[in-house]
């Protein structure tokens, strides 16, 4: 709020808003938006969002965009959804499950939302843990571990 609310009015009005889209836009591509996608344990490629909006609702900054996979991606197996900073400056959760979710969903794949137990990731990644990662300013990909996620996990197609 206090970067942007240029005249100091305790709101985001459309051009200040415009601003914020823009800055978080920008800063968000060196973190490939904070997507977690993955396939069978392999990282997908996300192609960059075409624009991002954002809005001020009740003392919330919200942040919407749409983004889609470089190349096709197959529901077969397990492929997983989620948001992480892999910097630990921006705690982002789901506080519902509902909020996770796919459209026209196929009967053969199982919908699960996993919410990481922080200090079993911890325990089960500590040969990962070094005082490199947690002075890394830039960020690991170790944060995956703690990021709530959306797990399909779907039959071939018969």
């Amino acid at each position: 709020m206090l970067d942007f609310d240029a005249n100091y009015d305790l709101e985001l009005d459309d051009e200040e808003l415009q601003k914020v889209s823009t800055t978080i836009f920008e800063s968000l591509a060196d973190y490939n938006y904070f997507q977690l996608v993955t396939a069978d344990g392999e990282d997908i490629v996300m192609n960059q969002p075409a624009r991002l909006i954002a809005s001020y609702e009740q003392d919330r900054l919200i942040v919407l965009f749409e983004s889609e996979p470089k190349d096709l991606l197959k529901l077969t197996g397990k492929v997983d959804f989620g948001v992480y900073d892999p910097t630990f400056y921006v705690a982002i959760d789901f506080v519902k499950d509902d909020s996770l979710a796919v459209e026209e969903l196929p009967t053969r794949c199982a919908r699960a939302v996993i919410r990481p137990d922080p200090n079993q990731a911890i325990t089960d990644n500590q040969d990962n843990l070094t005082e490199e990662f947690f002075n890394d300013p830039a960020g690991t990909d170790i944060s995956k571990i703690f990021a709530t996620r959306l797990e399909l996990s779907c039959a071939a197609k018969g």
